[in-house]
């Protein structure tokens, strides 16, 4: 590195990520949230059902990719915000798996064994679609 510390400065400006920039690459992430949040605040004030409130979040945000965008801004975060981001996305794919173990579970003793073949094969269809899907967005 350089001596001086002025020029050390300079130097890593050229990694350091302007506000302007930032706007520019996540205003797609950014809109999508104000849009969850304003629809929150407005469905509580309104008294809507809270499962309600949940689902239509949960539905709008895995269509509109707003829970990627917002891991994709947690990664930017140096040292610790790729750590939360892998975090919060493995614990996904354990989750729709184990429902799936005690889901079948239930069903095989109450003797739908045909319609729990059918049930794990789905789901082994949605998480390799959900791989192939991860590994398309990251060379795209």
């Amino acid at each position: 590195m350089k001596k001086n510390p002025k020029q050390n400065l300079d130097h890593l400006k050229h990694y350091a990520i302007n506000f302007k920039f930032f706007i520019q690459a996540f205003w797609k992430t950014i809109l999508t949230w104000i849009i969850i949040v304003v629809f929150v605040i407005v469905a509580i004030h309104y008294k809507v059902d809270k499962t309600v409130i949940g689902g239509a979040v949960v539905i709008f945000g895995i269509i509109s990719q707003a829970f990627v965008g917002l891991l994709n801004i947690i990664g930017l975060v140096p040292l610790v915000g790729p750590f939360i981001a892998k975090i919060l996305a493995l614990p996904f794919f354990w989750l729709i798996n184990a429902m799936g173990y005690f889901v079948s579970i239930l069903a095989i003793k109450r003797g739908y064994s045909k319609e729990v073949m059918n049930y794990r094969i789905l789901t082994v269809v949605l998480l390799v679609g959900i791989v192939i899907g991860f590994i398309l967005g990251k060379i795209i």
